[in-house]
């Protein structure tokens, strides 16, 4: 490596900057991605999929499920945000509604991006809403609020030993992937 300079301190300093630029670059836009492609094949970290079609469910009322409900804000999400209710139990094939409520406490117009997570991770395969506000993002003008809906079953398969689920959102600021018209376009209404 002839570039490289002749003194081994310099030497190694150089080697080194480069190999931690590489572990950034590799951390920052590479391991995301892989992340969620492993997430999305072996089921892990509790991510619940897209948009669940319900087709006929039978309701087991022998059983009780207890969900619970849990919001958080991401560093730097400014927004008030969290479920009506922090608990709810439903029967496996019951679909359920739980609103959440969100607003946006700052002085400009923003958008937000719901990331949901179930555990235990083994109940996700079991767990389908039909209609969320995590499937889009949400945009919200200064100061305004909104009532943003969530409807889900539970499968009947849900292995026996799962008697509690919970669900959780962290938000995101995503206001800086979007120009002004398309957040203008996306403003959330009480739903």
């Amino acid at each position: 490596m002839k570039w490289l300079p002749e003194n081994p301190n310099t030497r190694l300093t150089v080697k080194l900057t480069a190999i931690v630029s590489f572990m950034f670059v590799f951390a920052i836009f590479i391991m995301p991605p892989l992340y969620d492609a492993f997430c999305e094949i072996t089921g892990l970290n509790g991510k619940t999929g897209t948009k669940y079609e319900a087709v006929e469910a039978v309701v087991d009322t022998s059983r009780e499920i207890k969900v619970q409900f849990v919001a958080t804000n991401n560093e730097g999400m400014p927004w008030q945000f969290g479920p009506e209710v922090k608990t709810v139990t439903v029967h496996p094939g019951e679909q359920t509604r739980i609103n959440y409520r969100v607003k946006n406490t700052t002085g400009k117009d923003m958008i937000g991006q719901a990331i949901p997570s179930l555990t235990p991770y083994k109940a996700s395969s079991y767990f389908h809403k039909t209609e969320c506000f995590c499937f889009n993002q949400q945009a919200l003008l200064a100061g305004t609020e909104a009532e943003l809906p969530m409807y889900f079953i539970i499968d009947q398969d849900l292995p026996e030993y799962i008697k509690t689920v919970t669900l959780s959102y962290t938000l995101f600021d995503v206001t800086d992937r979007f120009s002004k018209d398309e957040l203008l376009s996306m403003v959330v209404t009480d739903q």
